[in-house]
Formats: structure tokens, C-alpha cells, sequence
């Protein structure tokens, strides 16, 4: 069993959604968590409210109340990928982070992941991704390191201020020309069944993507994209519109069994570069990955 050495913390809402214990809501939340293991991780000391005062089983539900837990799994994956950090100054980190790896815990990842990997390398505990890549995208994450000035750059990709450029391989039919090309994708995303996995549906558009064809071979077409949103899966799905859906995604167009990482097969998709004004400094600051997604 592996325990995440941070806590994960949640606020419980301002309605109550009809419980008397904290217990009961975390039950809610978190469904595909057994009960049982909530009131163990209570007896155990694993749960308490923002002050640290302990929450047990009894503990009255509290609106607005901020909760912290410690996640835990078995077996968590080893992934035998190395980050690297290409910026760092008093405000912010860009590290480069590596296909498999995830920016922050979540599901069978507690330990290994990238803001952790960071918080123990700099010794900066304070360390909090920014914004969020798929565990199987590669690329450029941006991170605070100091918490009085996080909500600037915070505010940055909420307002659309930073401008994002990815690369991704697509397979094309024999005899499609399509260099120089150039999409605008608008589209409604929403989350499809299973959850994870988002679909196009009707209604106002919610997405929007600039995509080009830059380079292409006979059976394969190299794309560079540049997300004005940034819904879940969005660069994904988009390609998946075109119908040049993502090398080697095992969600788009056909969901894939659940099976153990390929690392001989990445998905083709990598955050290339962060362009944007320093809120702070007021200079442009551009940062470009060394590492290419690449033709065959």
C-alpha cells in the first residue's frame, strides 16, 4: 500500500446534499471508494479539517468546510521516464514532463508524479502545477513555486493568456495532401460514457482549436495545434473530428481495453511550447521543448 506524503483536500459544499457526517459525504464523492475504507483512513488519523483537528466517523458534516486526506493505493506503477526542469525562478518552474508520468496525483498515482518528483528534487513543498497535461502527453508544464504570486499566473490560463503550441502524428489515406492546410475546430465537448472519455454533442460550442498540417510523408501527416480552450481531452477529440485521430490514442476514436502501458507506443501528442507576458515582469516569456514527436 502506498500513501501520498501530501494530503489531497476537498471543501465540502454550501448546500448540503442531505447528510448528517462528514463520512456520509465522502461516501458520495467518492463512490468507488468502500465506506469502510473512509472510516479506516478516520481511525487511522488520515482525515482531518484545515486546522488538523482529526475527523472521525461522527464528525458533523460542516458547509464550506476544507477537508484533507491522505490517498492511498496498492501497487502504485513505477514509471521509468525522467522530467527535466528548463526554467526556474523565484515565481514559477517549467519542467518537462515525460509520456506516462501524471502532473499531479490521481487514480493509480499517488507518489509518482510530476509535481511530487519536483516537490522532493527542489526540497520546495509549496510546488503547484498550474495548468494540466494527460498522463500520456508529453511536454511543457508550467508550475508556481511561490503562493503569494500564484494567483497571477493562475490567472493567466484562466483568461486565455498564454498561448499553447502542440505537435501530434496523425495516420493519413495514401494520396492525401494536406501541408499547409489549415483547421479551425469549434465544436461542444462534454463528458461521454465511460466518464473519462468526452464526446461531440449538440449545443454551443464550448471548444475551439486552430490545427495545421506542417509536414506529411505518404501514410503519415505531422500537425502543429493551438488550443484557444482547454477542455478535457480537447486537442484529442479535435483531431479525432478531422478524422485524424491522435497515433497511438487508446481513446479516440475507439476506446481500447484497459491494459498495462505500452511504452514502445506513446501517444504522438506533445506540448510544445508556452508563449505569454510575465504578469510580474511584463517580459515575453517563450519556452520550447527539446524533445519532437517525429515522422516515420
Amino acid at each position: 500500500m502506498t500513501m501520498s506524503e501530501r494530503p489531497s483536500k476537498l471543501s465540502l459544499p454550501q448546500v448540503n446534499p442531505g447528510v448528517a457526517t462528514v463520512l456520509e459525504y465522502l461516501i458520495i464523492k467518492f463512490p468507488y471508494i468502500d465506506g469502510e475504507i473512509w472510516q479506516q483512513r478516520m481511525t487511522e488519523g488520515k482525515v482531518h479539517w484545515h486546522d488538523g483537528s482529526l475527523i472521525t466517523a461522527q464528525s458533523p458534516f460542516q458547509s464550506q468546510q476544507r477537508v484533507y486526506y491522505y490517498r492511498e493505493v496498492d501497487n502504485e506503477p513505477s514509471i521509468p521516464f525522467k522530467e527535466a526542469v528548463l526554467f526556474q525562478d523565484e515565481h514559477i518552474l517549467v519542467a518537462y514532463k515525460p509520456h506516462f508520468l501524471a502532473v499531479t496525483p490521481g487514480g493509480r498515482y499517488v507518489n509518482e508524479c510530476l509535481q511530487t518528483r519536483l516537490q522532493h528534487t527542489t526540497g520546495n513543498k509549496a510546488i503547484q502545477a498550474l495548468h494540466r497535461l494527460d498522463r500520456v502527453t508529453a511536454g511543457l508544464v508550467m508550475f508556481s513555486v511561490n503562493p503569494a504570486t500564484r494567483h497571477l499566473y493562475h490567472q493567466l490560463f484562466e483568461t486565455r493568456q498564454i498561448h499553447k503550441t502542440y505537435q501530434a502524428i496523425a495516420n493519413i489515406n495514401d494520396g492525401e495532401n494536406i501541408v499547409g492546410e489549415e483547421w479551425e475546430i469549434k465544436n461542444r465537448i462534454e463528458q461521454g460514457e465511460p466518464g473519462f472519455r468526452m464526446r461531440v454533442t449538440e449545443g454551443e460550442a464550448n471548444s475551439q482549436s486552430i490545427i495545421r498540417c506542417v509536414q506529411q510523408t505518404t501514410l503519415q501527416a505531422l500537425f502543429e495545434l493551438n488550443p484557444v480552450t482547454g477542455k478535457t481531452h480537447q486537442l484529442r477529440v479535435h483531431m479525432q473530428t478531422l478524422d485524424w485521430p491522435i497515433l497511438n490514442d487508446k481513446y479516440y476514436p475507439t476506446l481500447q481495453p484497459e491494459s498495462a502501458d505500452d511504452y514502445s507506443a506513446p501517444l504522438q501528442l506533445l506540448a510544445k511550447e508556452l508563449k505569454f507576458i510575465d504578469p510580474i515582469t511584463q517580459d515575453t516569456r517563450r519556452f520550447i521543448c527539446d524533445d519532437n514527436v517525429s515522422l516515420e
